[in-house]
């Protein structure tokens, strides 16, 4: 799935690199690269291509001071008190176990361990060990365990499998440790996804979060995964699972941009000629996720994920003004989709991110005309 979604990838960044190259020959000639006139997106004080932060879609200076750290020293307790005074119910917990979680695994597939060596991730086994009741280090475990297994196995081995069941055991113990606390049972979402959880249990599971933290958007993307027709769902039940939370969002939620997730993942299925971004579906999922961006809490942690899949699709659809607007606001951070399913996510952003430029400059704009 994986090789065919990248093949699409590339058949429509080359139709719109096409259509402006077209557009840039009426305009102002054809412009090779390298040429003085070339669109040049430092211009508009973008980060150059190296300085991408890979490991989270938006700032949170606090959680990279954390990191470096914990990792510098391999000492735990500076992650387990940043979990400790973050609000259990918010989307910023999620996302720093997540990053936790996620170091101590690539930390890990970097060092192995052998005779005589200590392998990667040893400060969240040393978390866990000298503090088996603290609830953060367990939500960090047991995330930890979701993504080795997703990472390092195949999906339906035995290997894969046997992580799977002590993700899902392990999530049970972060359950305890804070009851009213959703982040077990929002890792436990992709348990239930890797395990193939039957509809009953994973309404069940639902419910334990929507009791917890009902608009919690980090969990509704989760969740969506499990209706997606790749997993054990359909286009159709997606479609209305990511409509409903739209519908029922409060005021000022990102909930509202949830359609726009759902056409996202069920892209491969549908048949992508040029007028398909413009469509009616696409065009109202893309209108609600300007609106949810435009009326969150400016430090909503979740406006990135948002802004950045509009980016894509407003590319997409060529609507470089708008595409542009939103990378102004995100730039410098690729940590979400949906670059991070590309090998390179700095090179895969720097790619659209190019093309809206150029786009926006074959269309008579300029550094100077972009709001900041």
């Amino acid at each position: 799935m994986e090789i065919l979604w990248v093949l699409m990838a590339l058949v429509m960044l080359g139709f719109v690199l096409l259509q402006i190259s077209r557009r840039r020959r009426g305009a102002v000639g054809l412009v090779e690269p390298g040429h003085p006139d070339a669109a040049d997106p430092a211009n508009y004080g973008f980060a150059r291509e190296e300085e991408l932060d890979i490991r989270m879609p938006g700032p949170d200076q606090d959680l990279l001071d954390v990191l470096d750290l914990v990792q510098r020293t391999q000492d735990y307790r500076g992650a387990q008190q940043l979990l400790a005074g973050t609000e259990a119910e918010g989307e910023r917990r999620w996302q720093r176990v997540q990053a936790f979680a996620g170091a101590a695994s690539l930390e890990l597939r970097q060092r192995p361990g052998g005779v005589g060596e200590t392998p990667g991730g040893q400060w969240l086994r040393v978390w866990r060990a000298e503090a088996p009741k603290d609830a953060g280090g367990a939500a960090v475990h047991a995330e930890f365990l979701v993504q080795q297994a997703w990472r390092t196995a195949t999906p339906g081995s035995d290997d894969f499998r046997i992580i799977m069941e002590e993700a899902k055991a392990a999530c049970g113990e972060a359950a305890l440790l804070a009851p009213g606390d959703p982040i077990p049972y929002i890792v436990e979402l992709s348990v239930a996804r890797g395990l193939g959880y039957s509809r009953e249990e994973f309404e069940q599971l639902w419910l334990k979060i929507l009791d917890r933290a009902p608009n919690h958007m980090g969990a509704h993307l989760a969740a969506l995964q499990y209706w997606c027709e790749k997993w054990h769902g359909s286009r159709e039940l997606a479609y209305s699972f990511a409509e409903a939370a739209a519908a029922r969002a409060p005021r000022g939620s990102l909930l509202a941009a949830m359609p726009l997730f759902a056409v996202f993942e069920h892209l491969p299925e549908v048949n992508l000629v040029s007028g398909f971004y413009q469509s009616e579906v696409v065009t109202k999922a893309v209108h609600g996720a300007l609106h949810a961006v435009h009326s969150a809490r400016p430090d909503d942690p979740m406006q990135a994920h948002v802004r950045h899949l509009l980016v894509f699709f407003l590319v997409r659809g060529e609507r470089w003004a708008e595409a542009m607007n939103q990378l102004t606001v995100i730039d410098g951070h690729v940590g979400a989709l949906p670059w991070t399913l590309s090998a390179d996510p700095a090179a895969e952003f720097a790619v659209y991110r190019a093309l809206a430029v150029a786009g926006y400059e074959a269309n008579g704009g300029s550094p100077a005309t972009l709001p900041h």
